[in-house]
């Protein structure tokens, strides 16, 4: 599976469990930890749990490991660190505040007709 199929079925798992402002950021020559980071979040703490754990199983079934999954419990920030692709899912009071998008700004966005949603 390429980089641009895995970013495309990280977000497809997000937006099958109503994932909110998904954004996606290439990384590439930005970031030394991964090329793609996807942002979202949901408005409760079972909704952004739903969406880790969906992306966890998309990726499962094809035969993609996840290298870690933080702060699942807490369920405020969740980091589901796939390899080439991190995503981040926040909880809709903690996004406004750690604001990713503005601190990685120089990072171009990947537009949905890119993804082929």
């Amino acid at each position: 599976m390429t980089e641009r199929e895995l970013l495309s079925l990280v977000v497809e798992a997000a937006d099958d469990k109503k994932a909110i402002d998904i954004v996606a950021l290439n990384m590439e020559g930005i970031s030394l930890v991964a090329d793609y980071f996807v942002i979202c979040h949901g408005n409760s703490d079972k909704q952004v749990q739903a969406i880790a754990r969906e992306i966890k199983e998309k990726a499962h079934e094809q035969g993609i490991s996840v290298k870690r999954l933080e702060g699942f419990e807490q369920a405020k920030w969740v980091l589901v660190d796939l390899g080439d692709v991190v995503v981040h899912i926040f909880h809709k009071d903690e996004r406004g505040y750690y604001n990713l998008e503005r601190l990685w700004g120089d990072a171009p966005f990947v537009s949905s007709e890119e993804l082929q949603l």
